[in-house]
């Protein structure tokens, strides 16, 4: 469920985000579960924002359509996993050069 560059090793944080989708993914109960197979990220941090922590997921742009489709219901689930976070969903975009 995670998608980085060559070579980059993802962090403790990146594997239990990967892992809580999946736990998502594969819960009988769950109505995302046909929308979430295709979705992986690219990497997540931590912010700390007032007195709580927000949970920042980055997805890559060419699944972000699917995202955007589910996300209310993904960042439900999310929040119920990694208690007392906020969770934010971005997408990464390549800006290509001209040439």
């Amino acid at each position: 469920k995670i998608l980085k560059e060559k070579g980059a090793t993802p962090t403790d944080l990146e594997e239990e985000v990967a892992k809580a989708l999946f736990d998502i993914e594969v819960s009988p109960s769950s109505d995302i579960k046909a929308d979430i197979r295709d979705i992986y990220i690219s990497s997540a941090q931590e912010l700390e924002v007032k007195n709580r922590v927000a949970l920042v997921v980055h997805f890559p742009f060419r699944v972000w359509k699917t995202v955007r489709k589910i996300q209310g219901r993904l960042i439900r689930e999310l929040e119920k996993k990694f208690n007392k976070k906020h969770v934010i969903f971005v997408a990464n975009r390549t800006i290509l050069d001209k040439n």
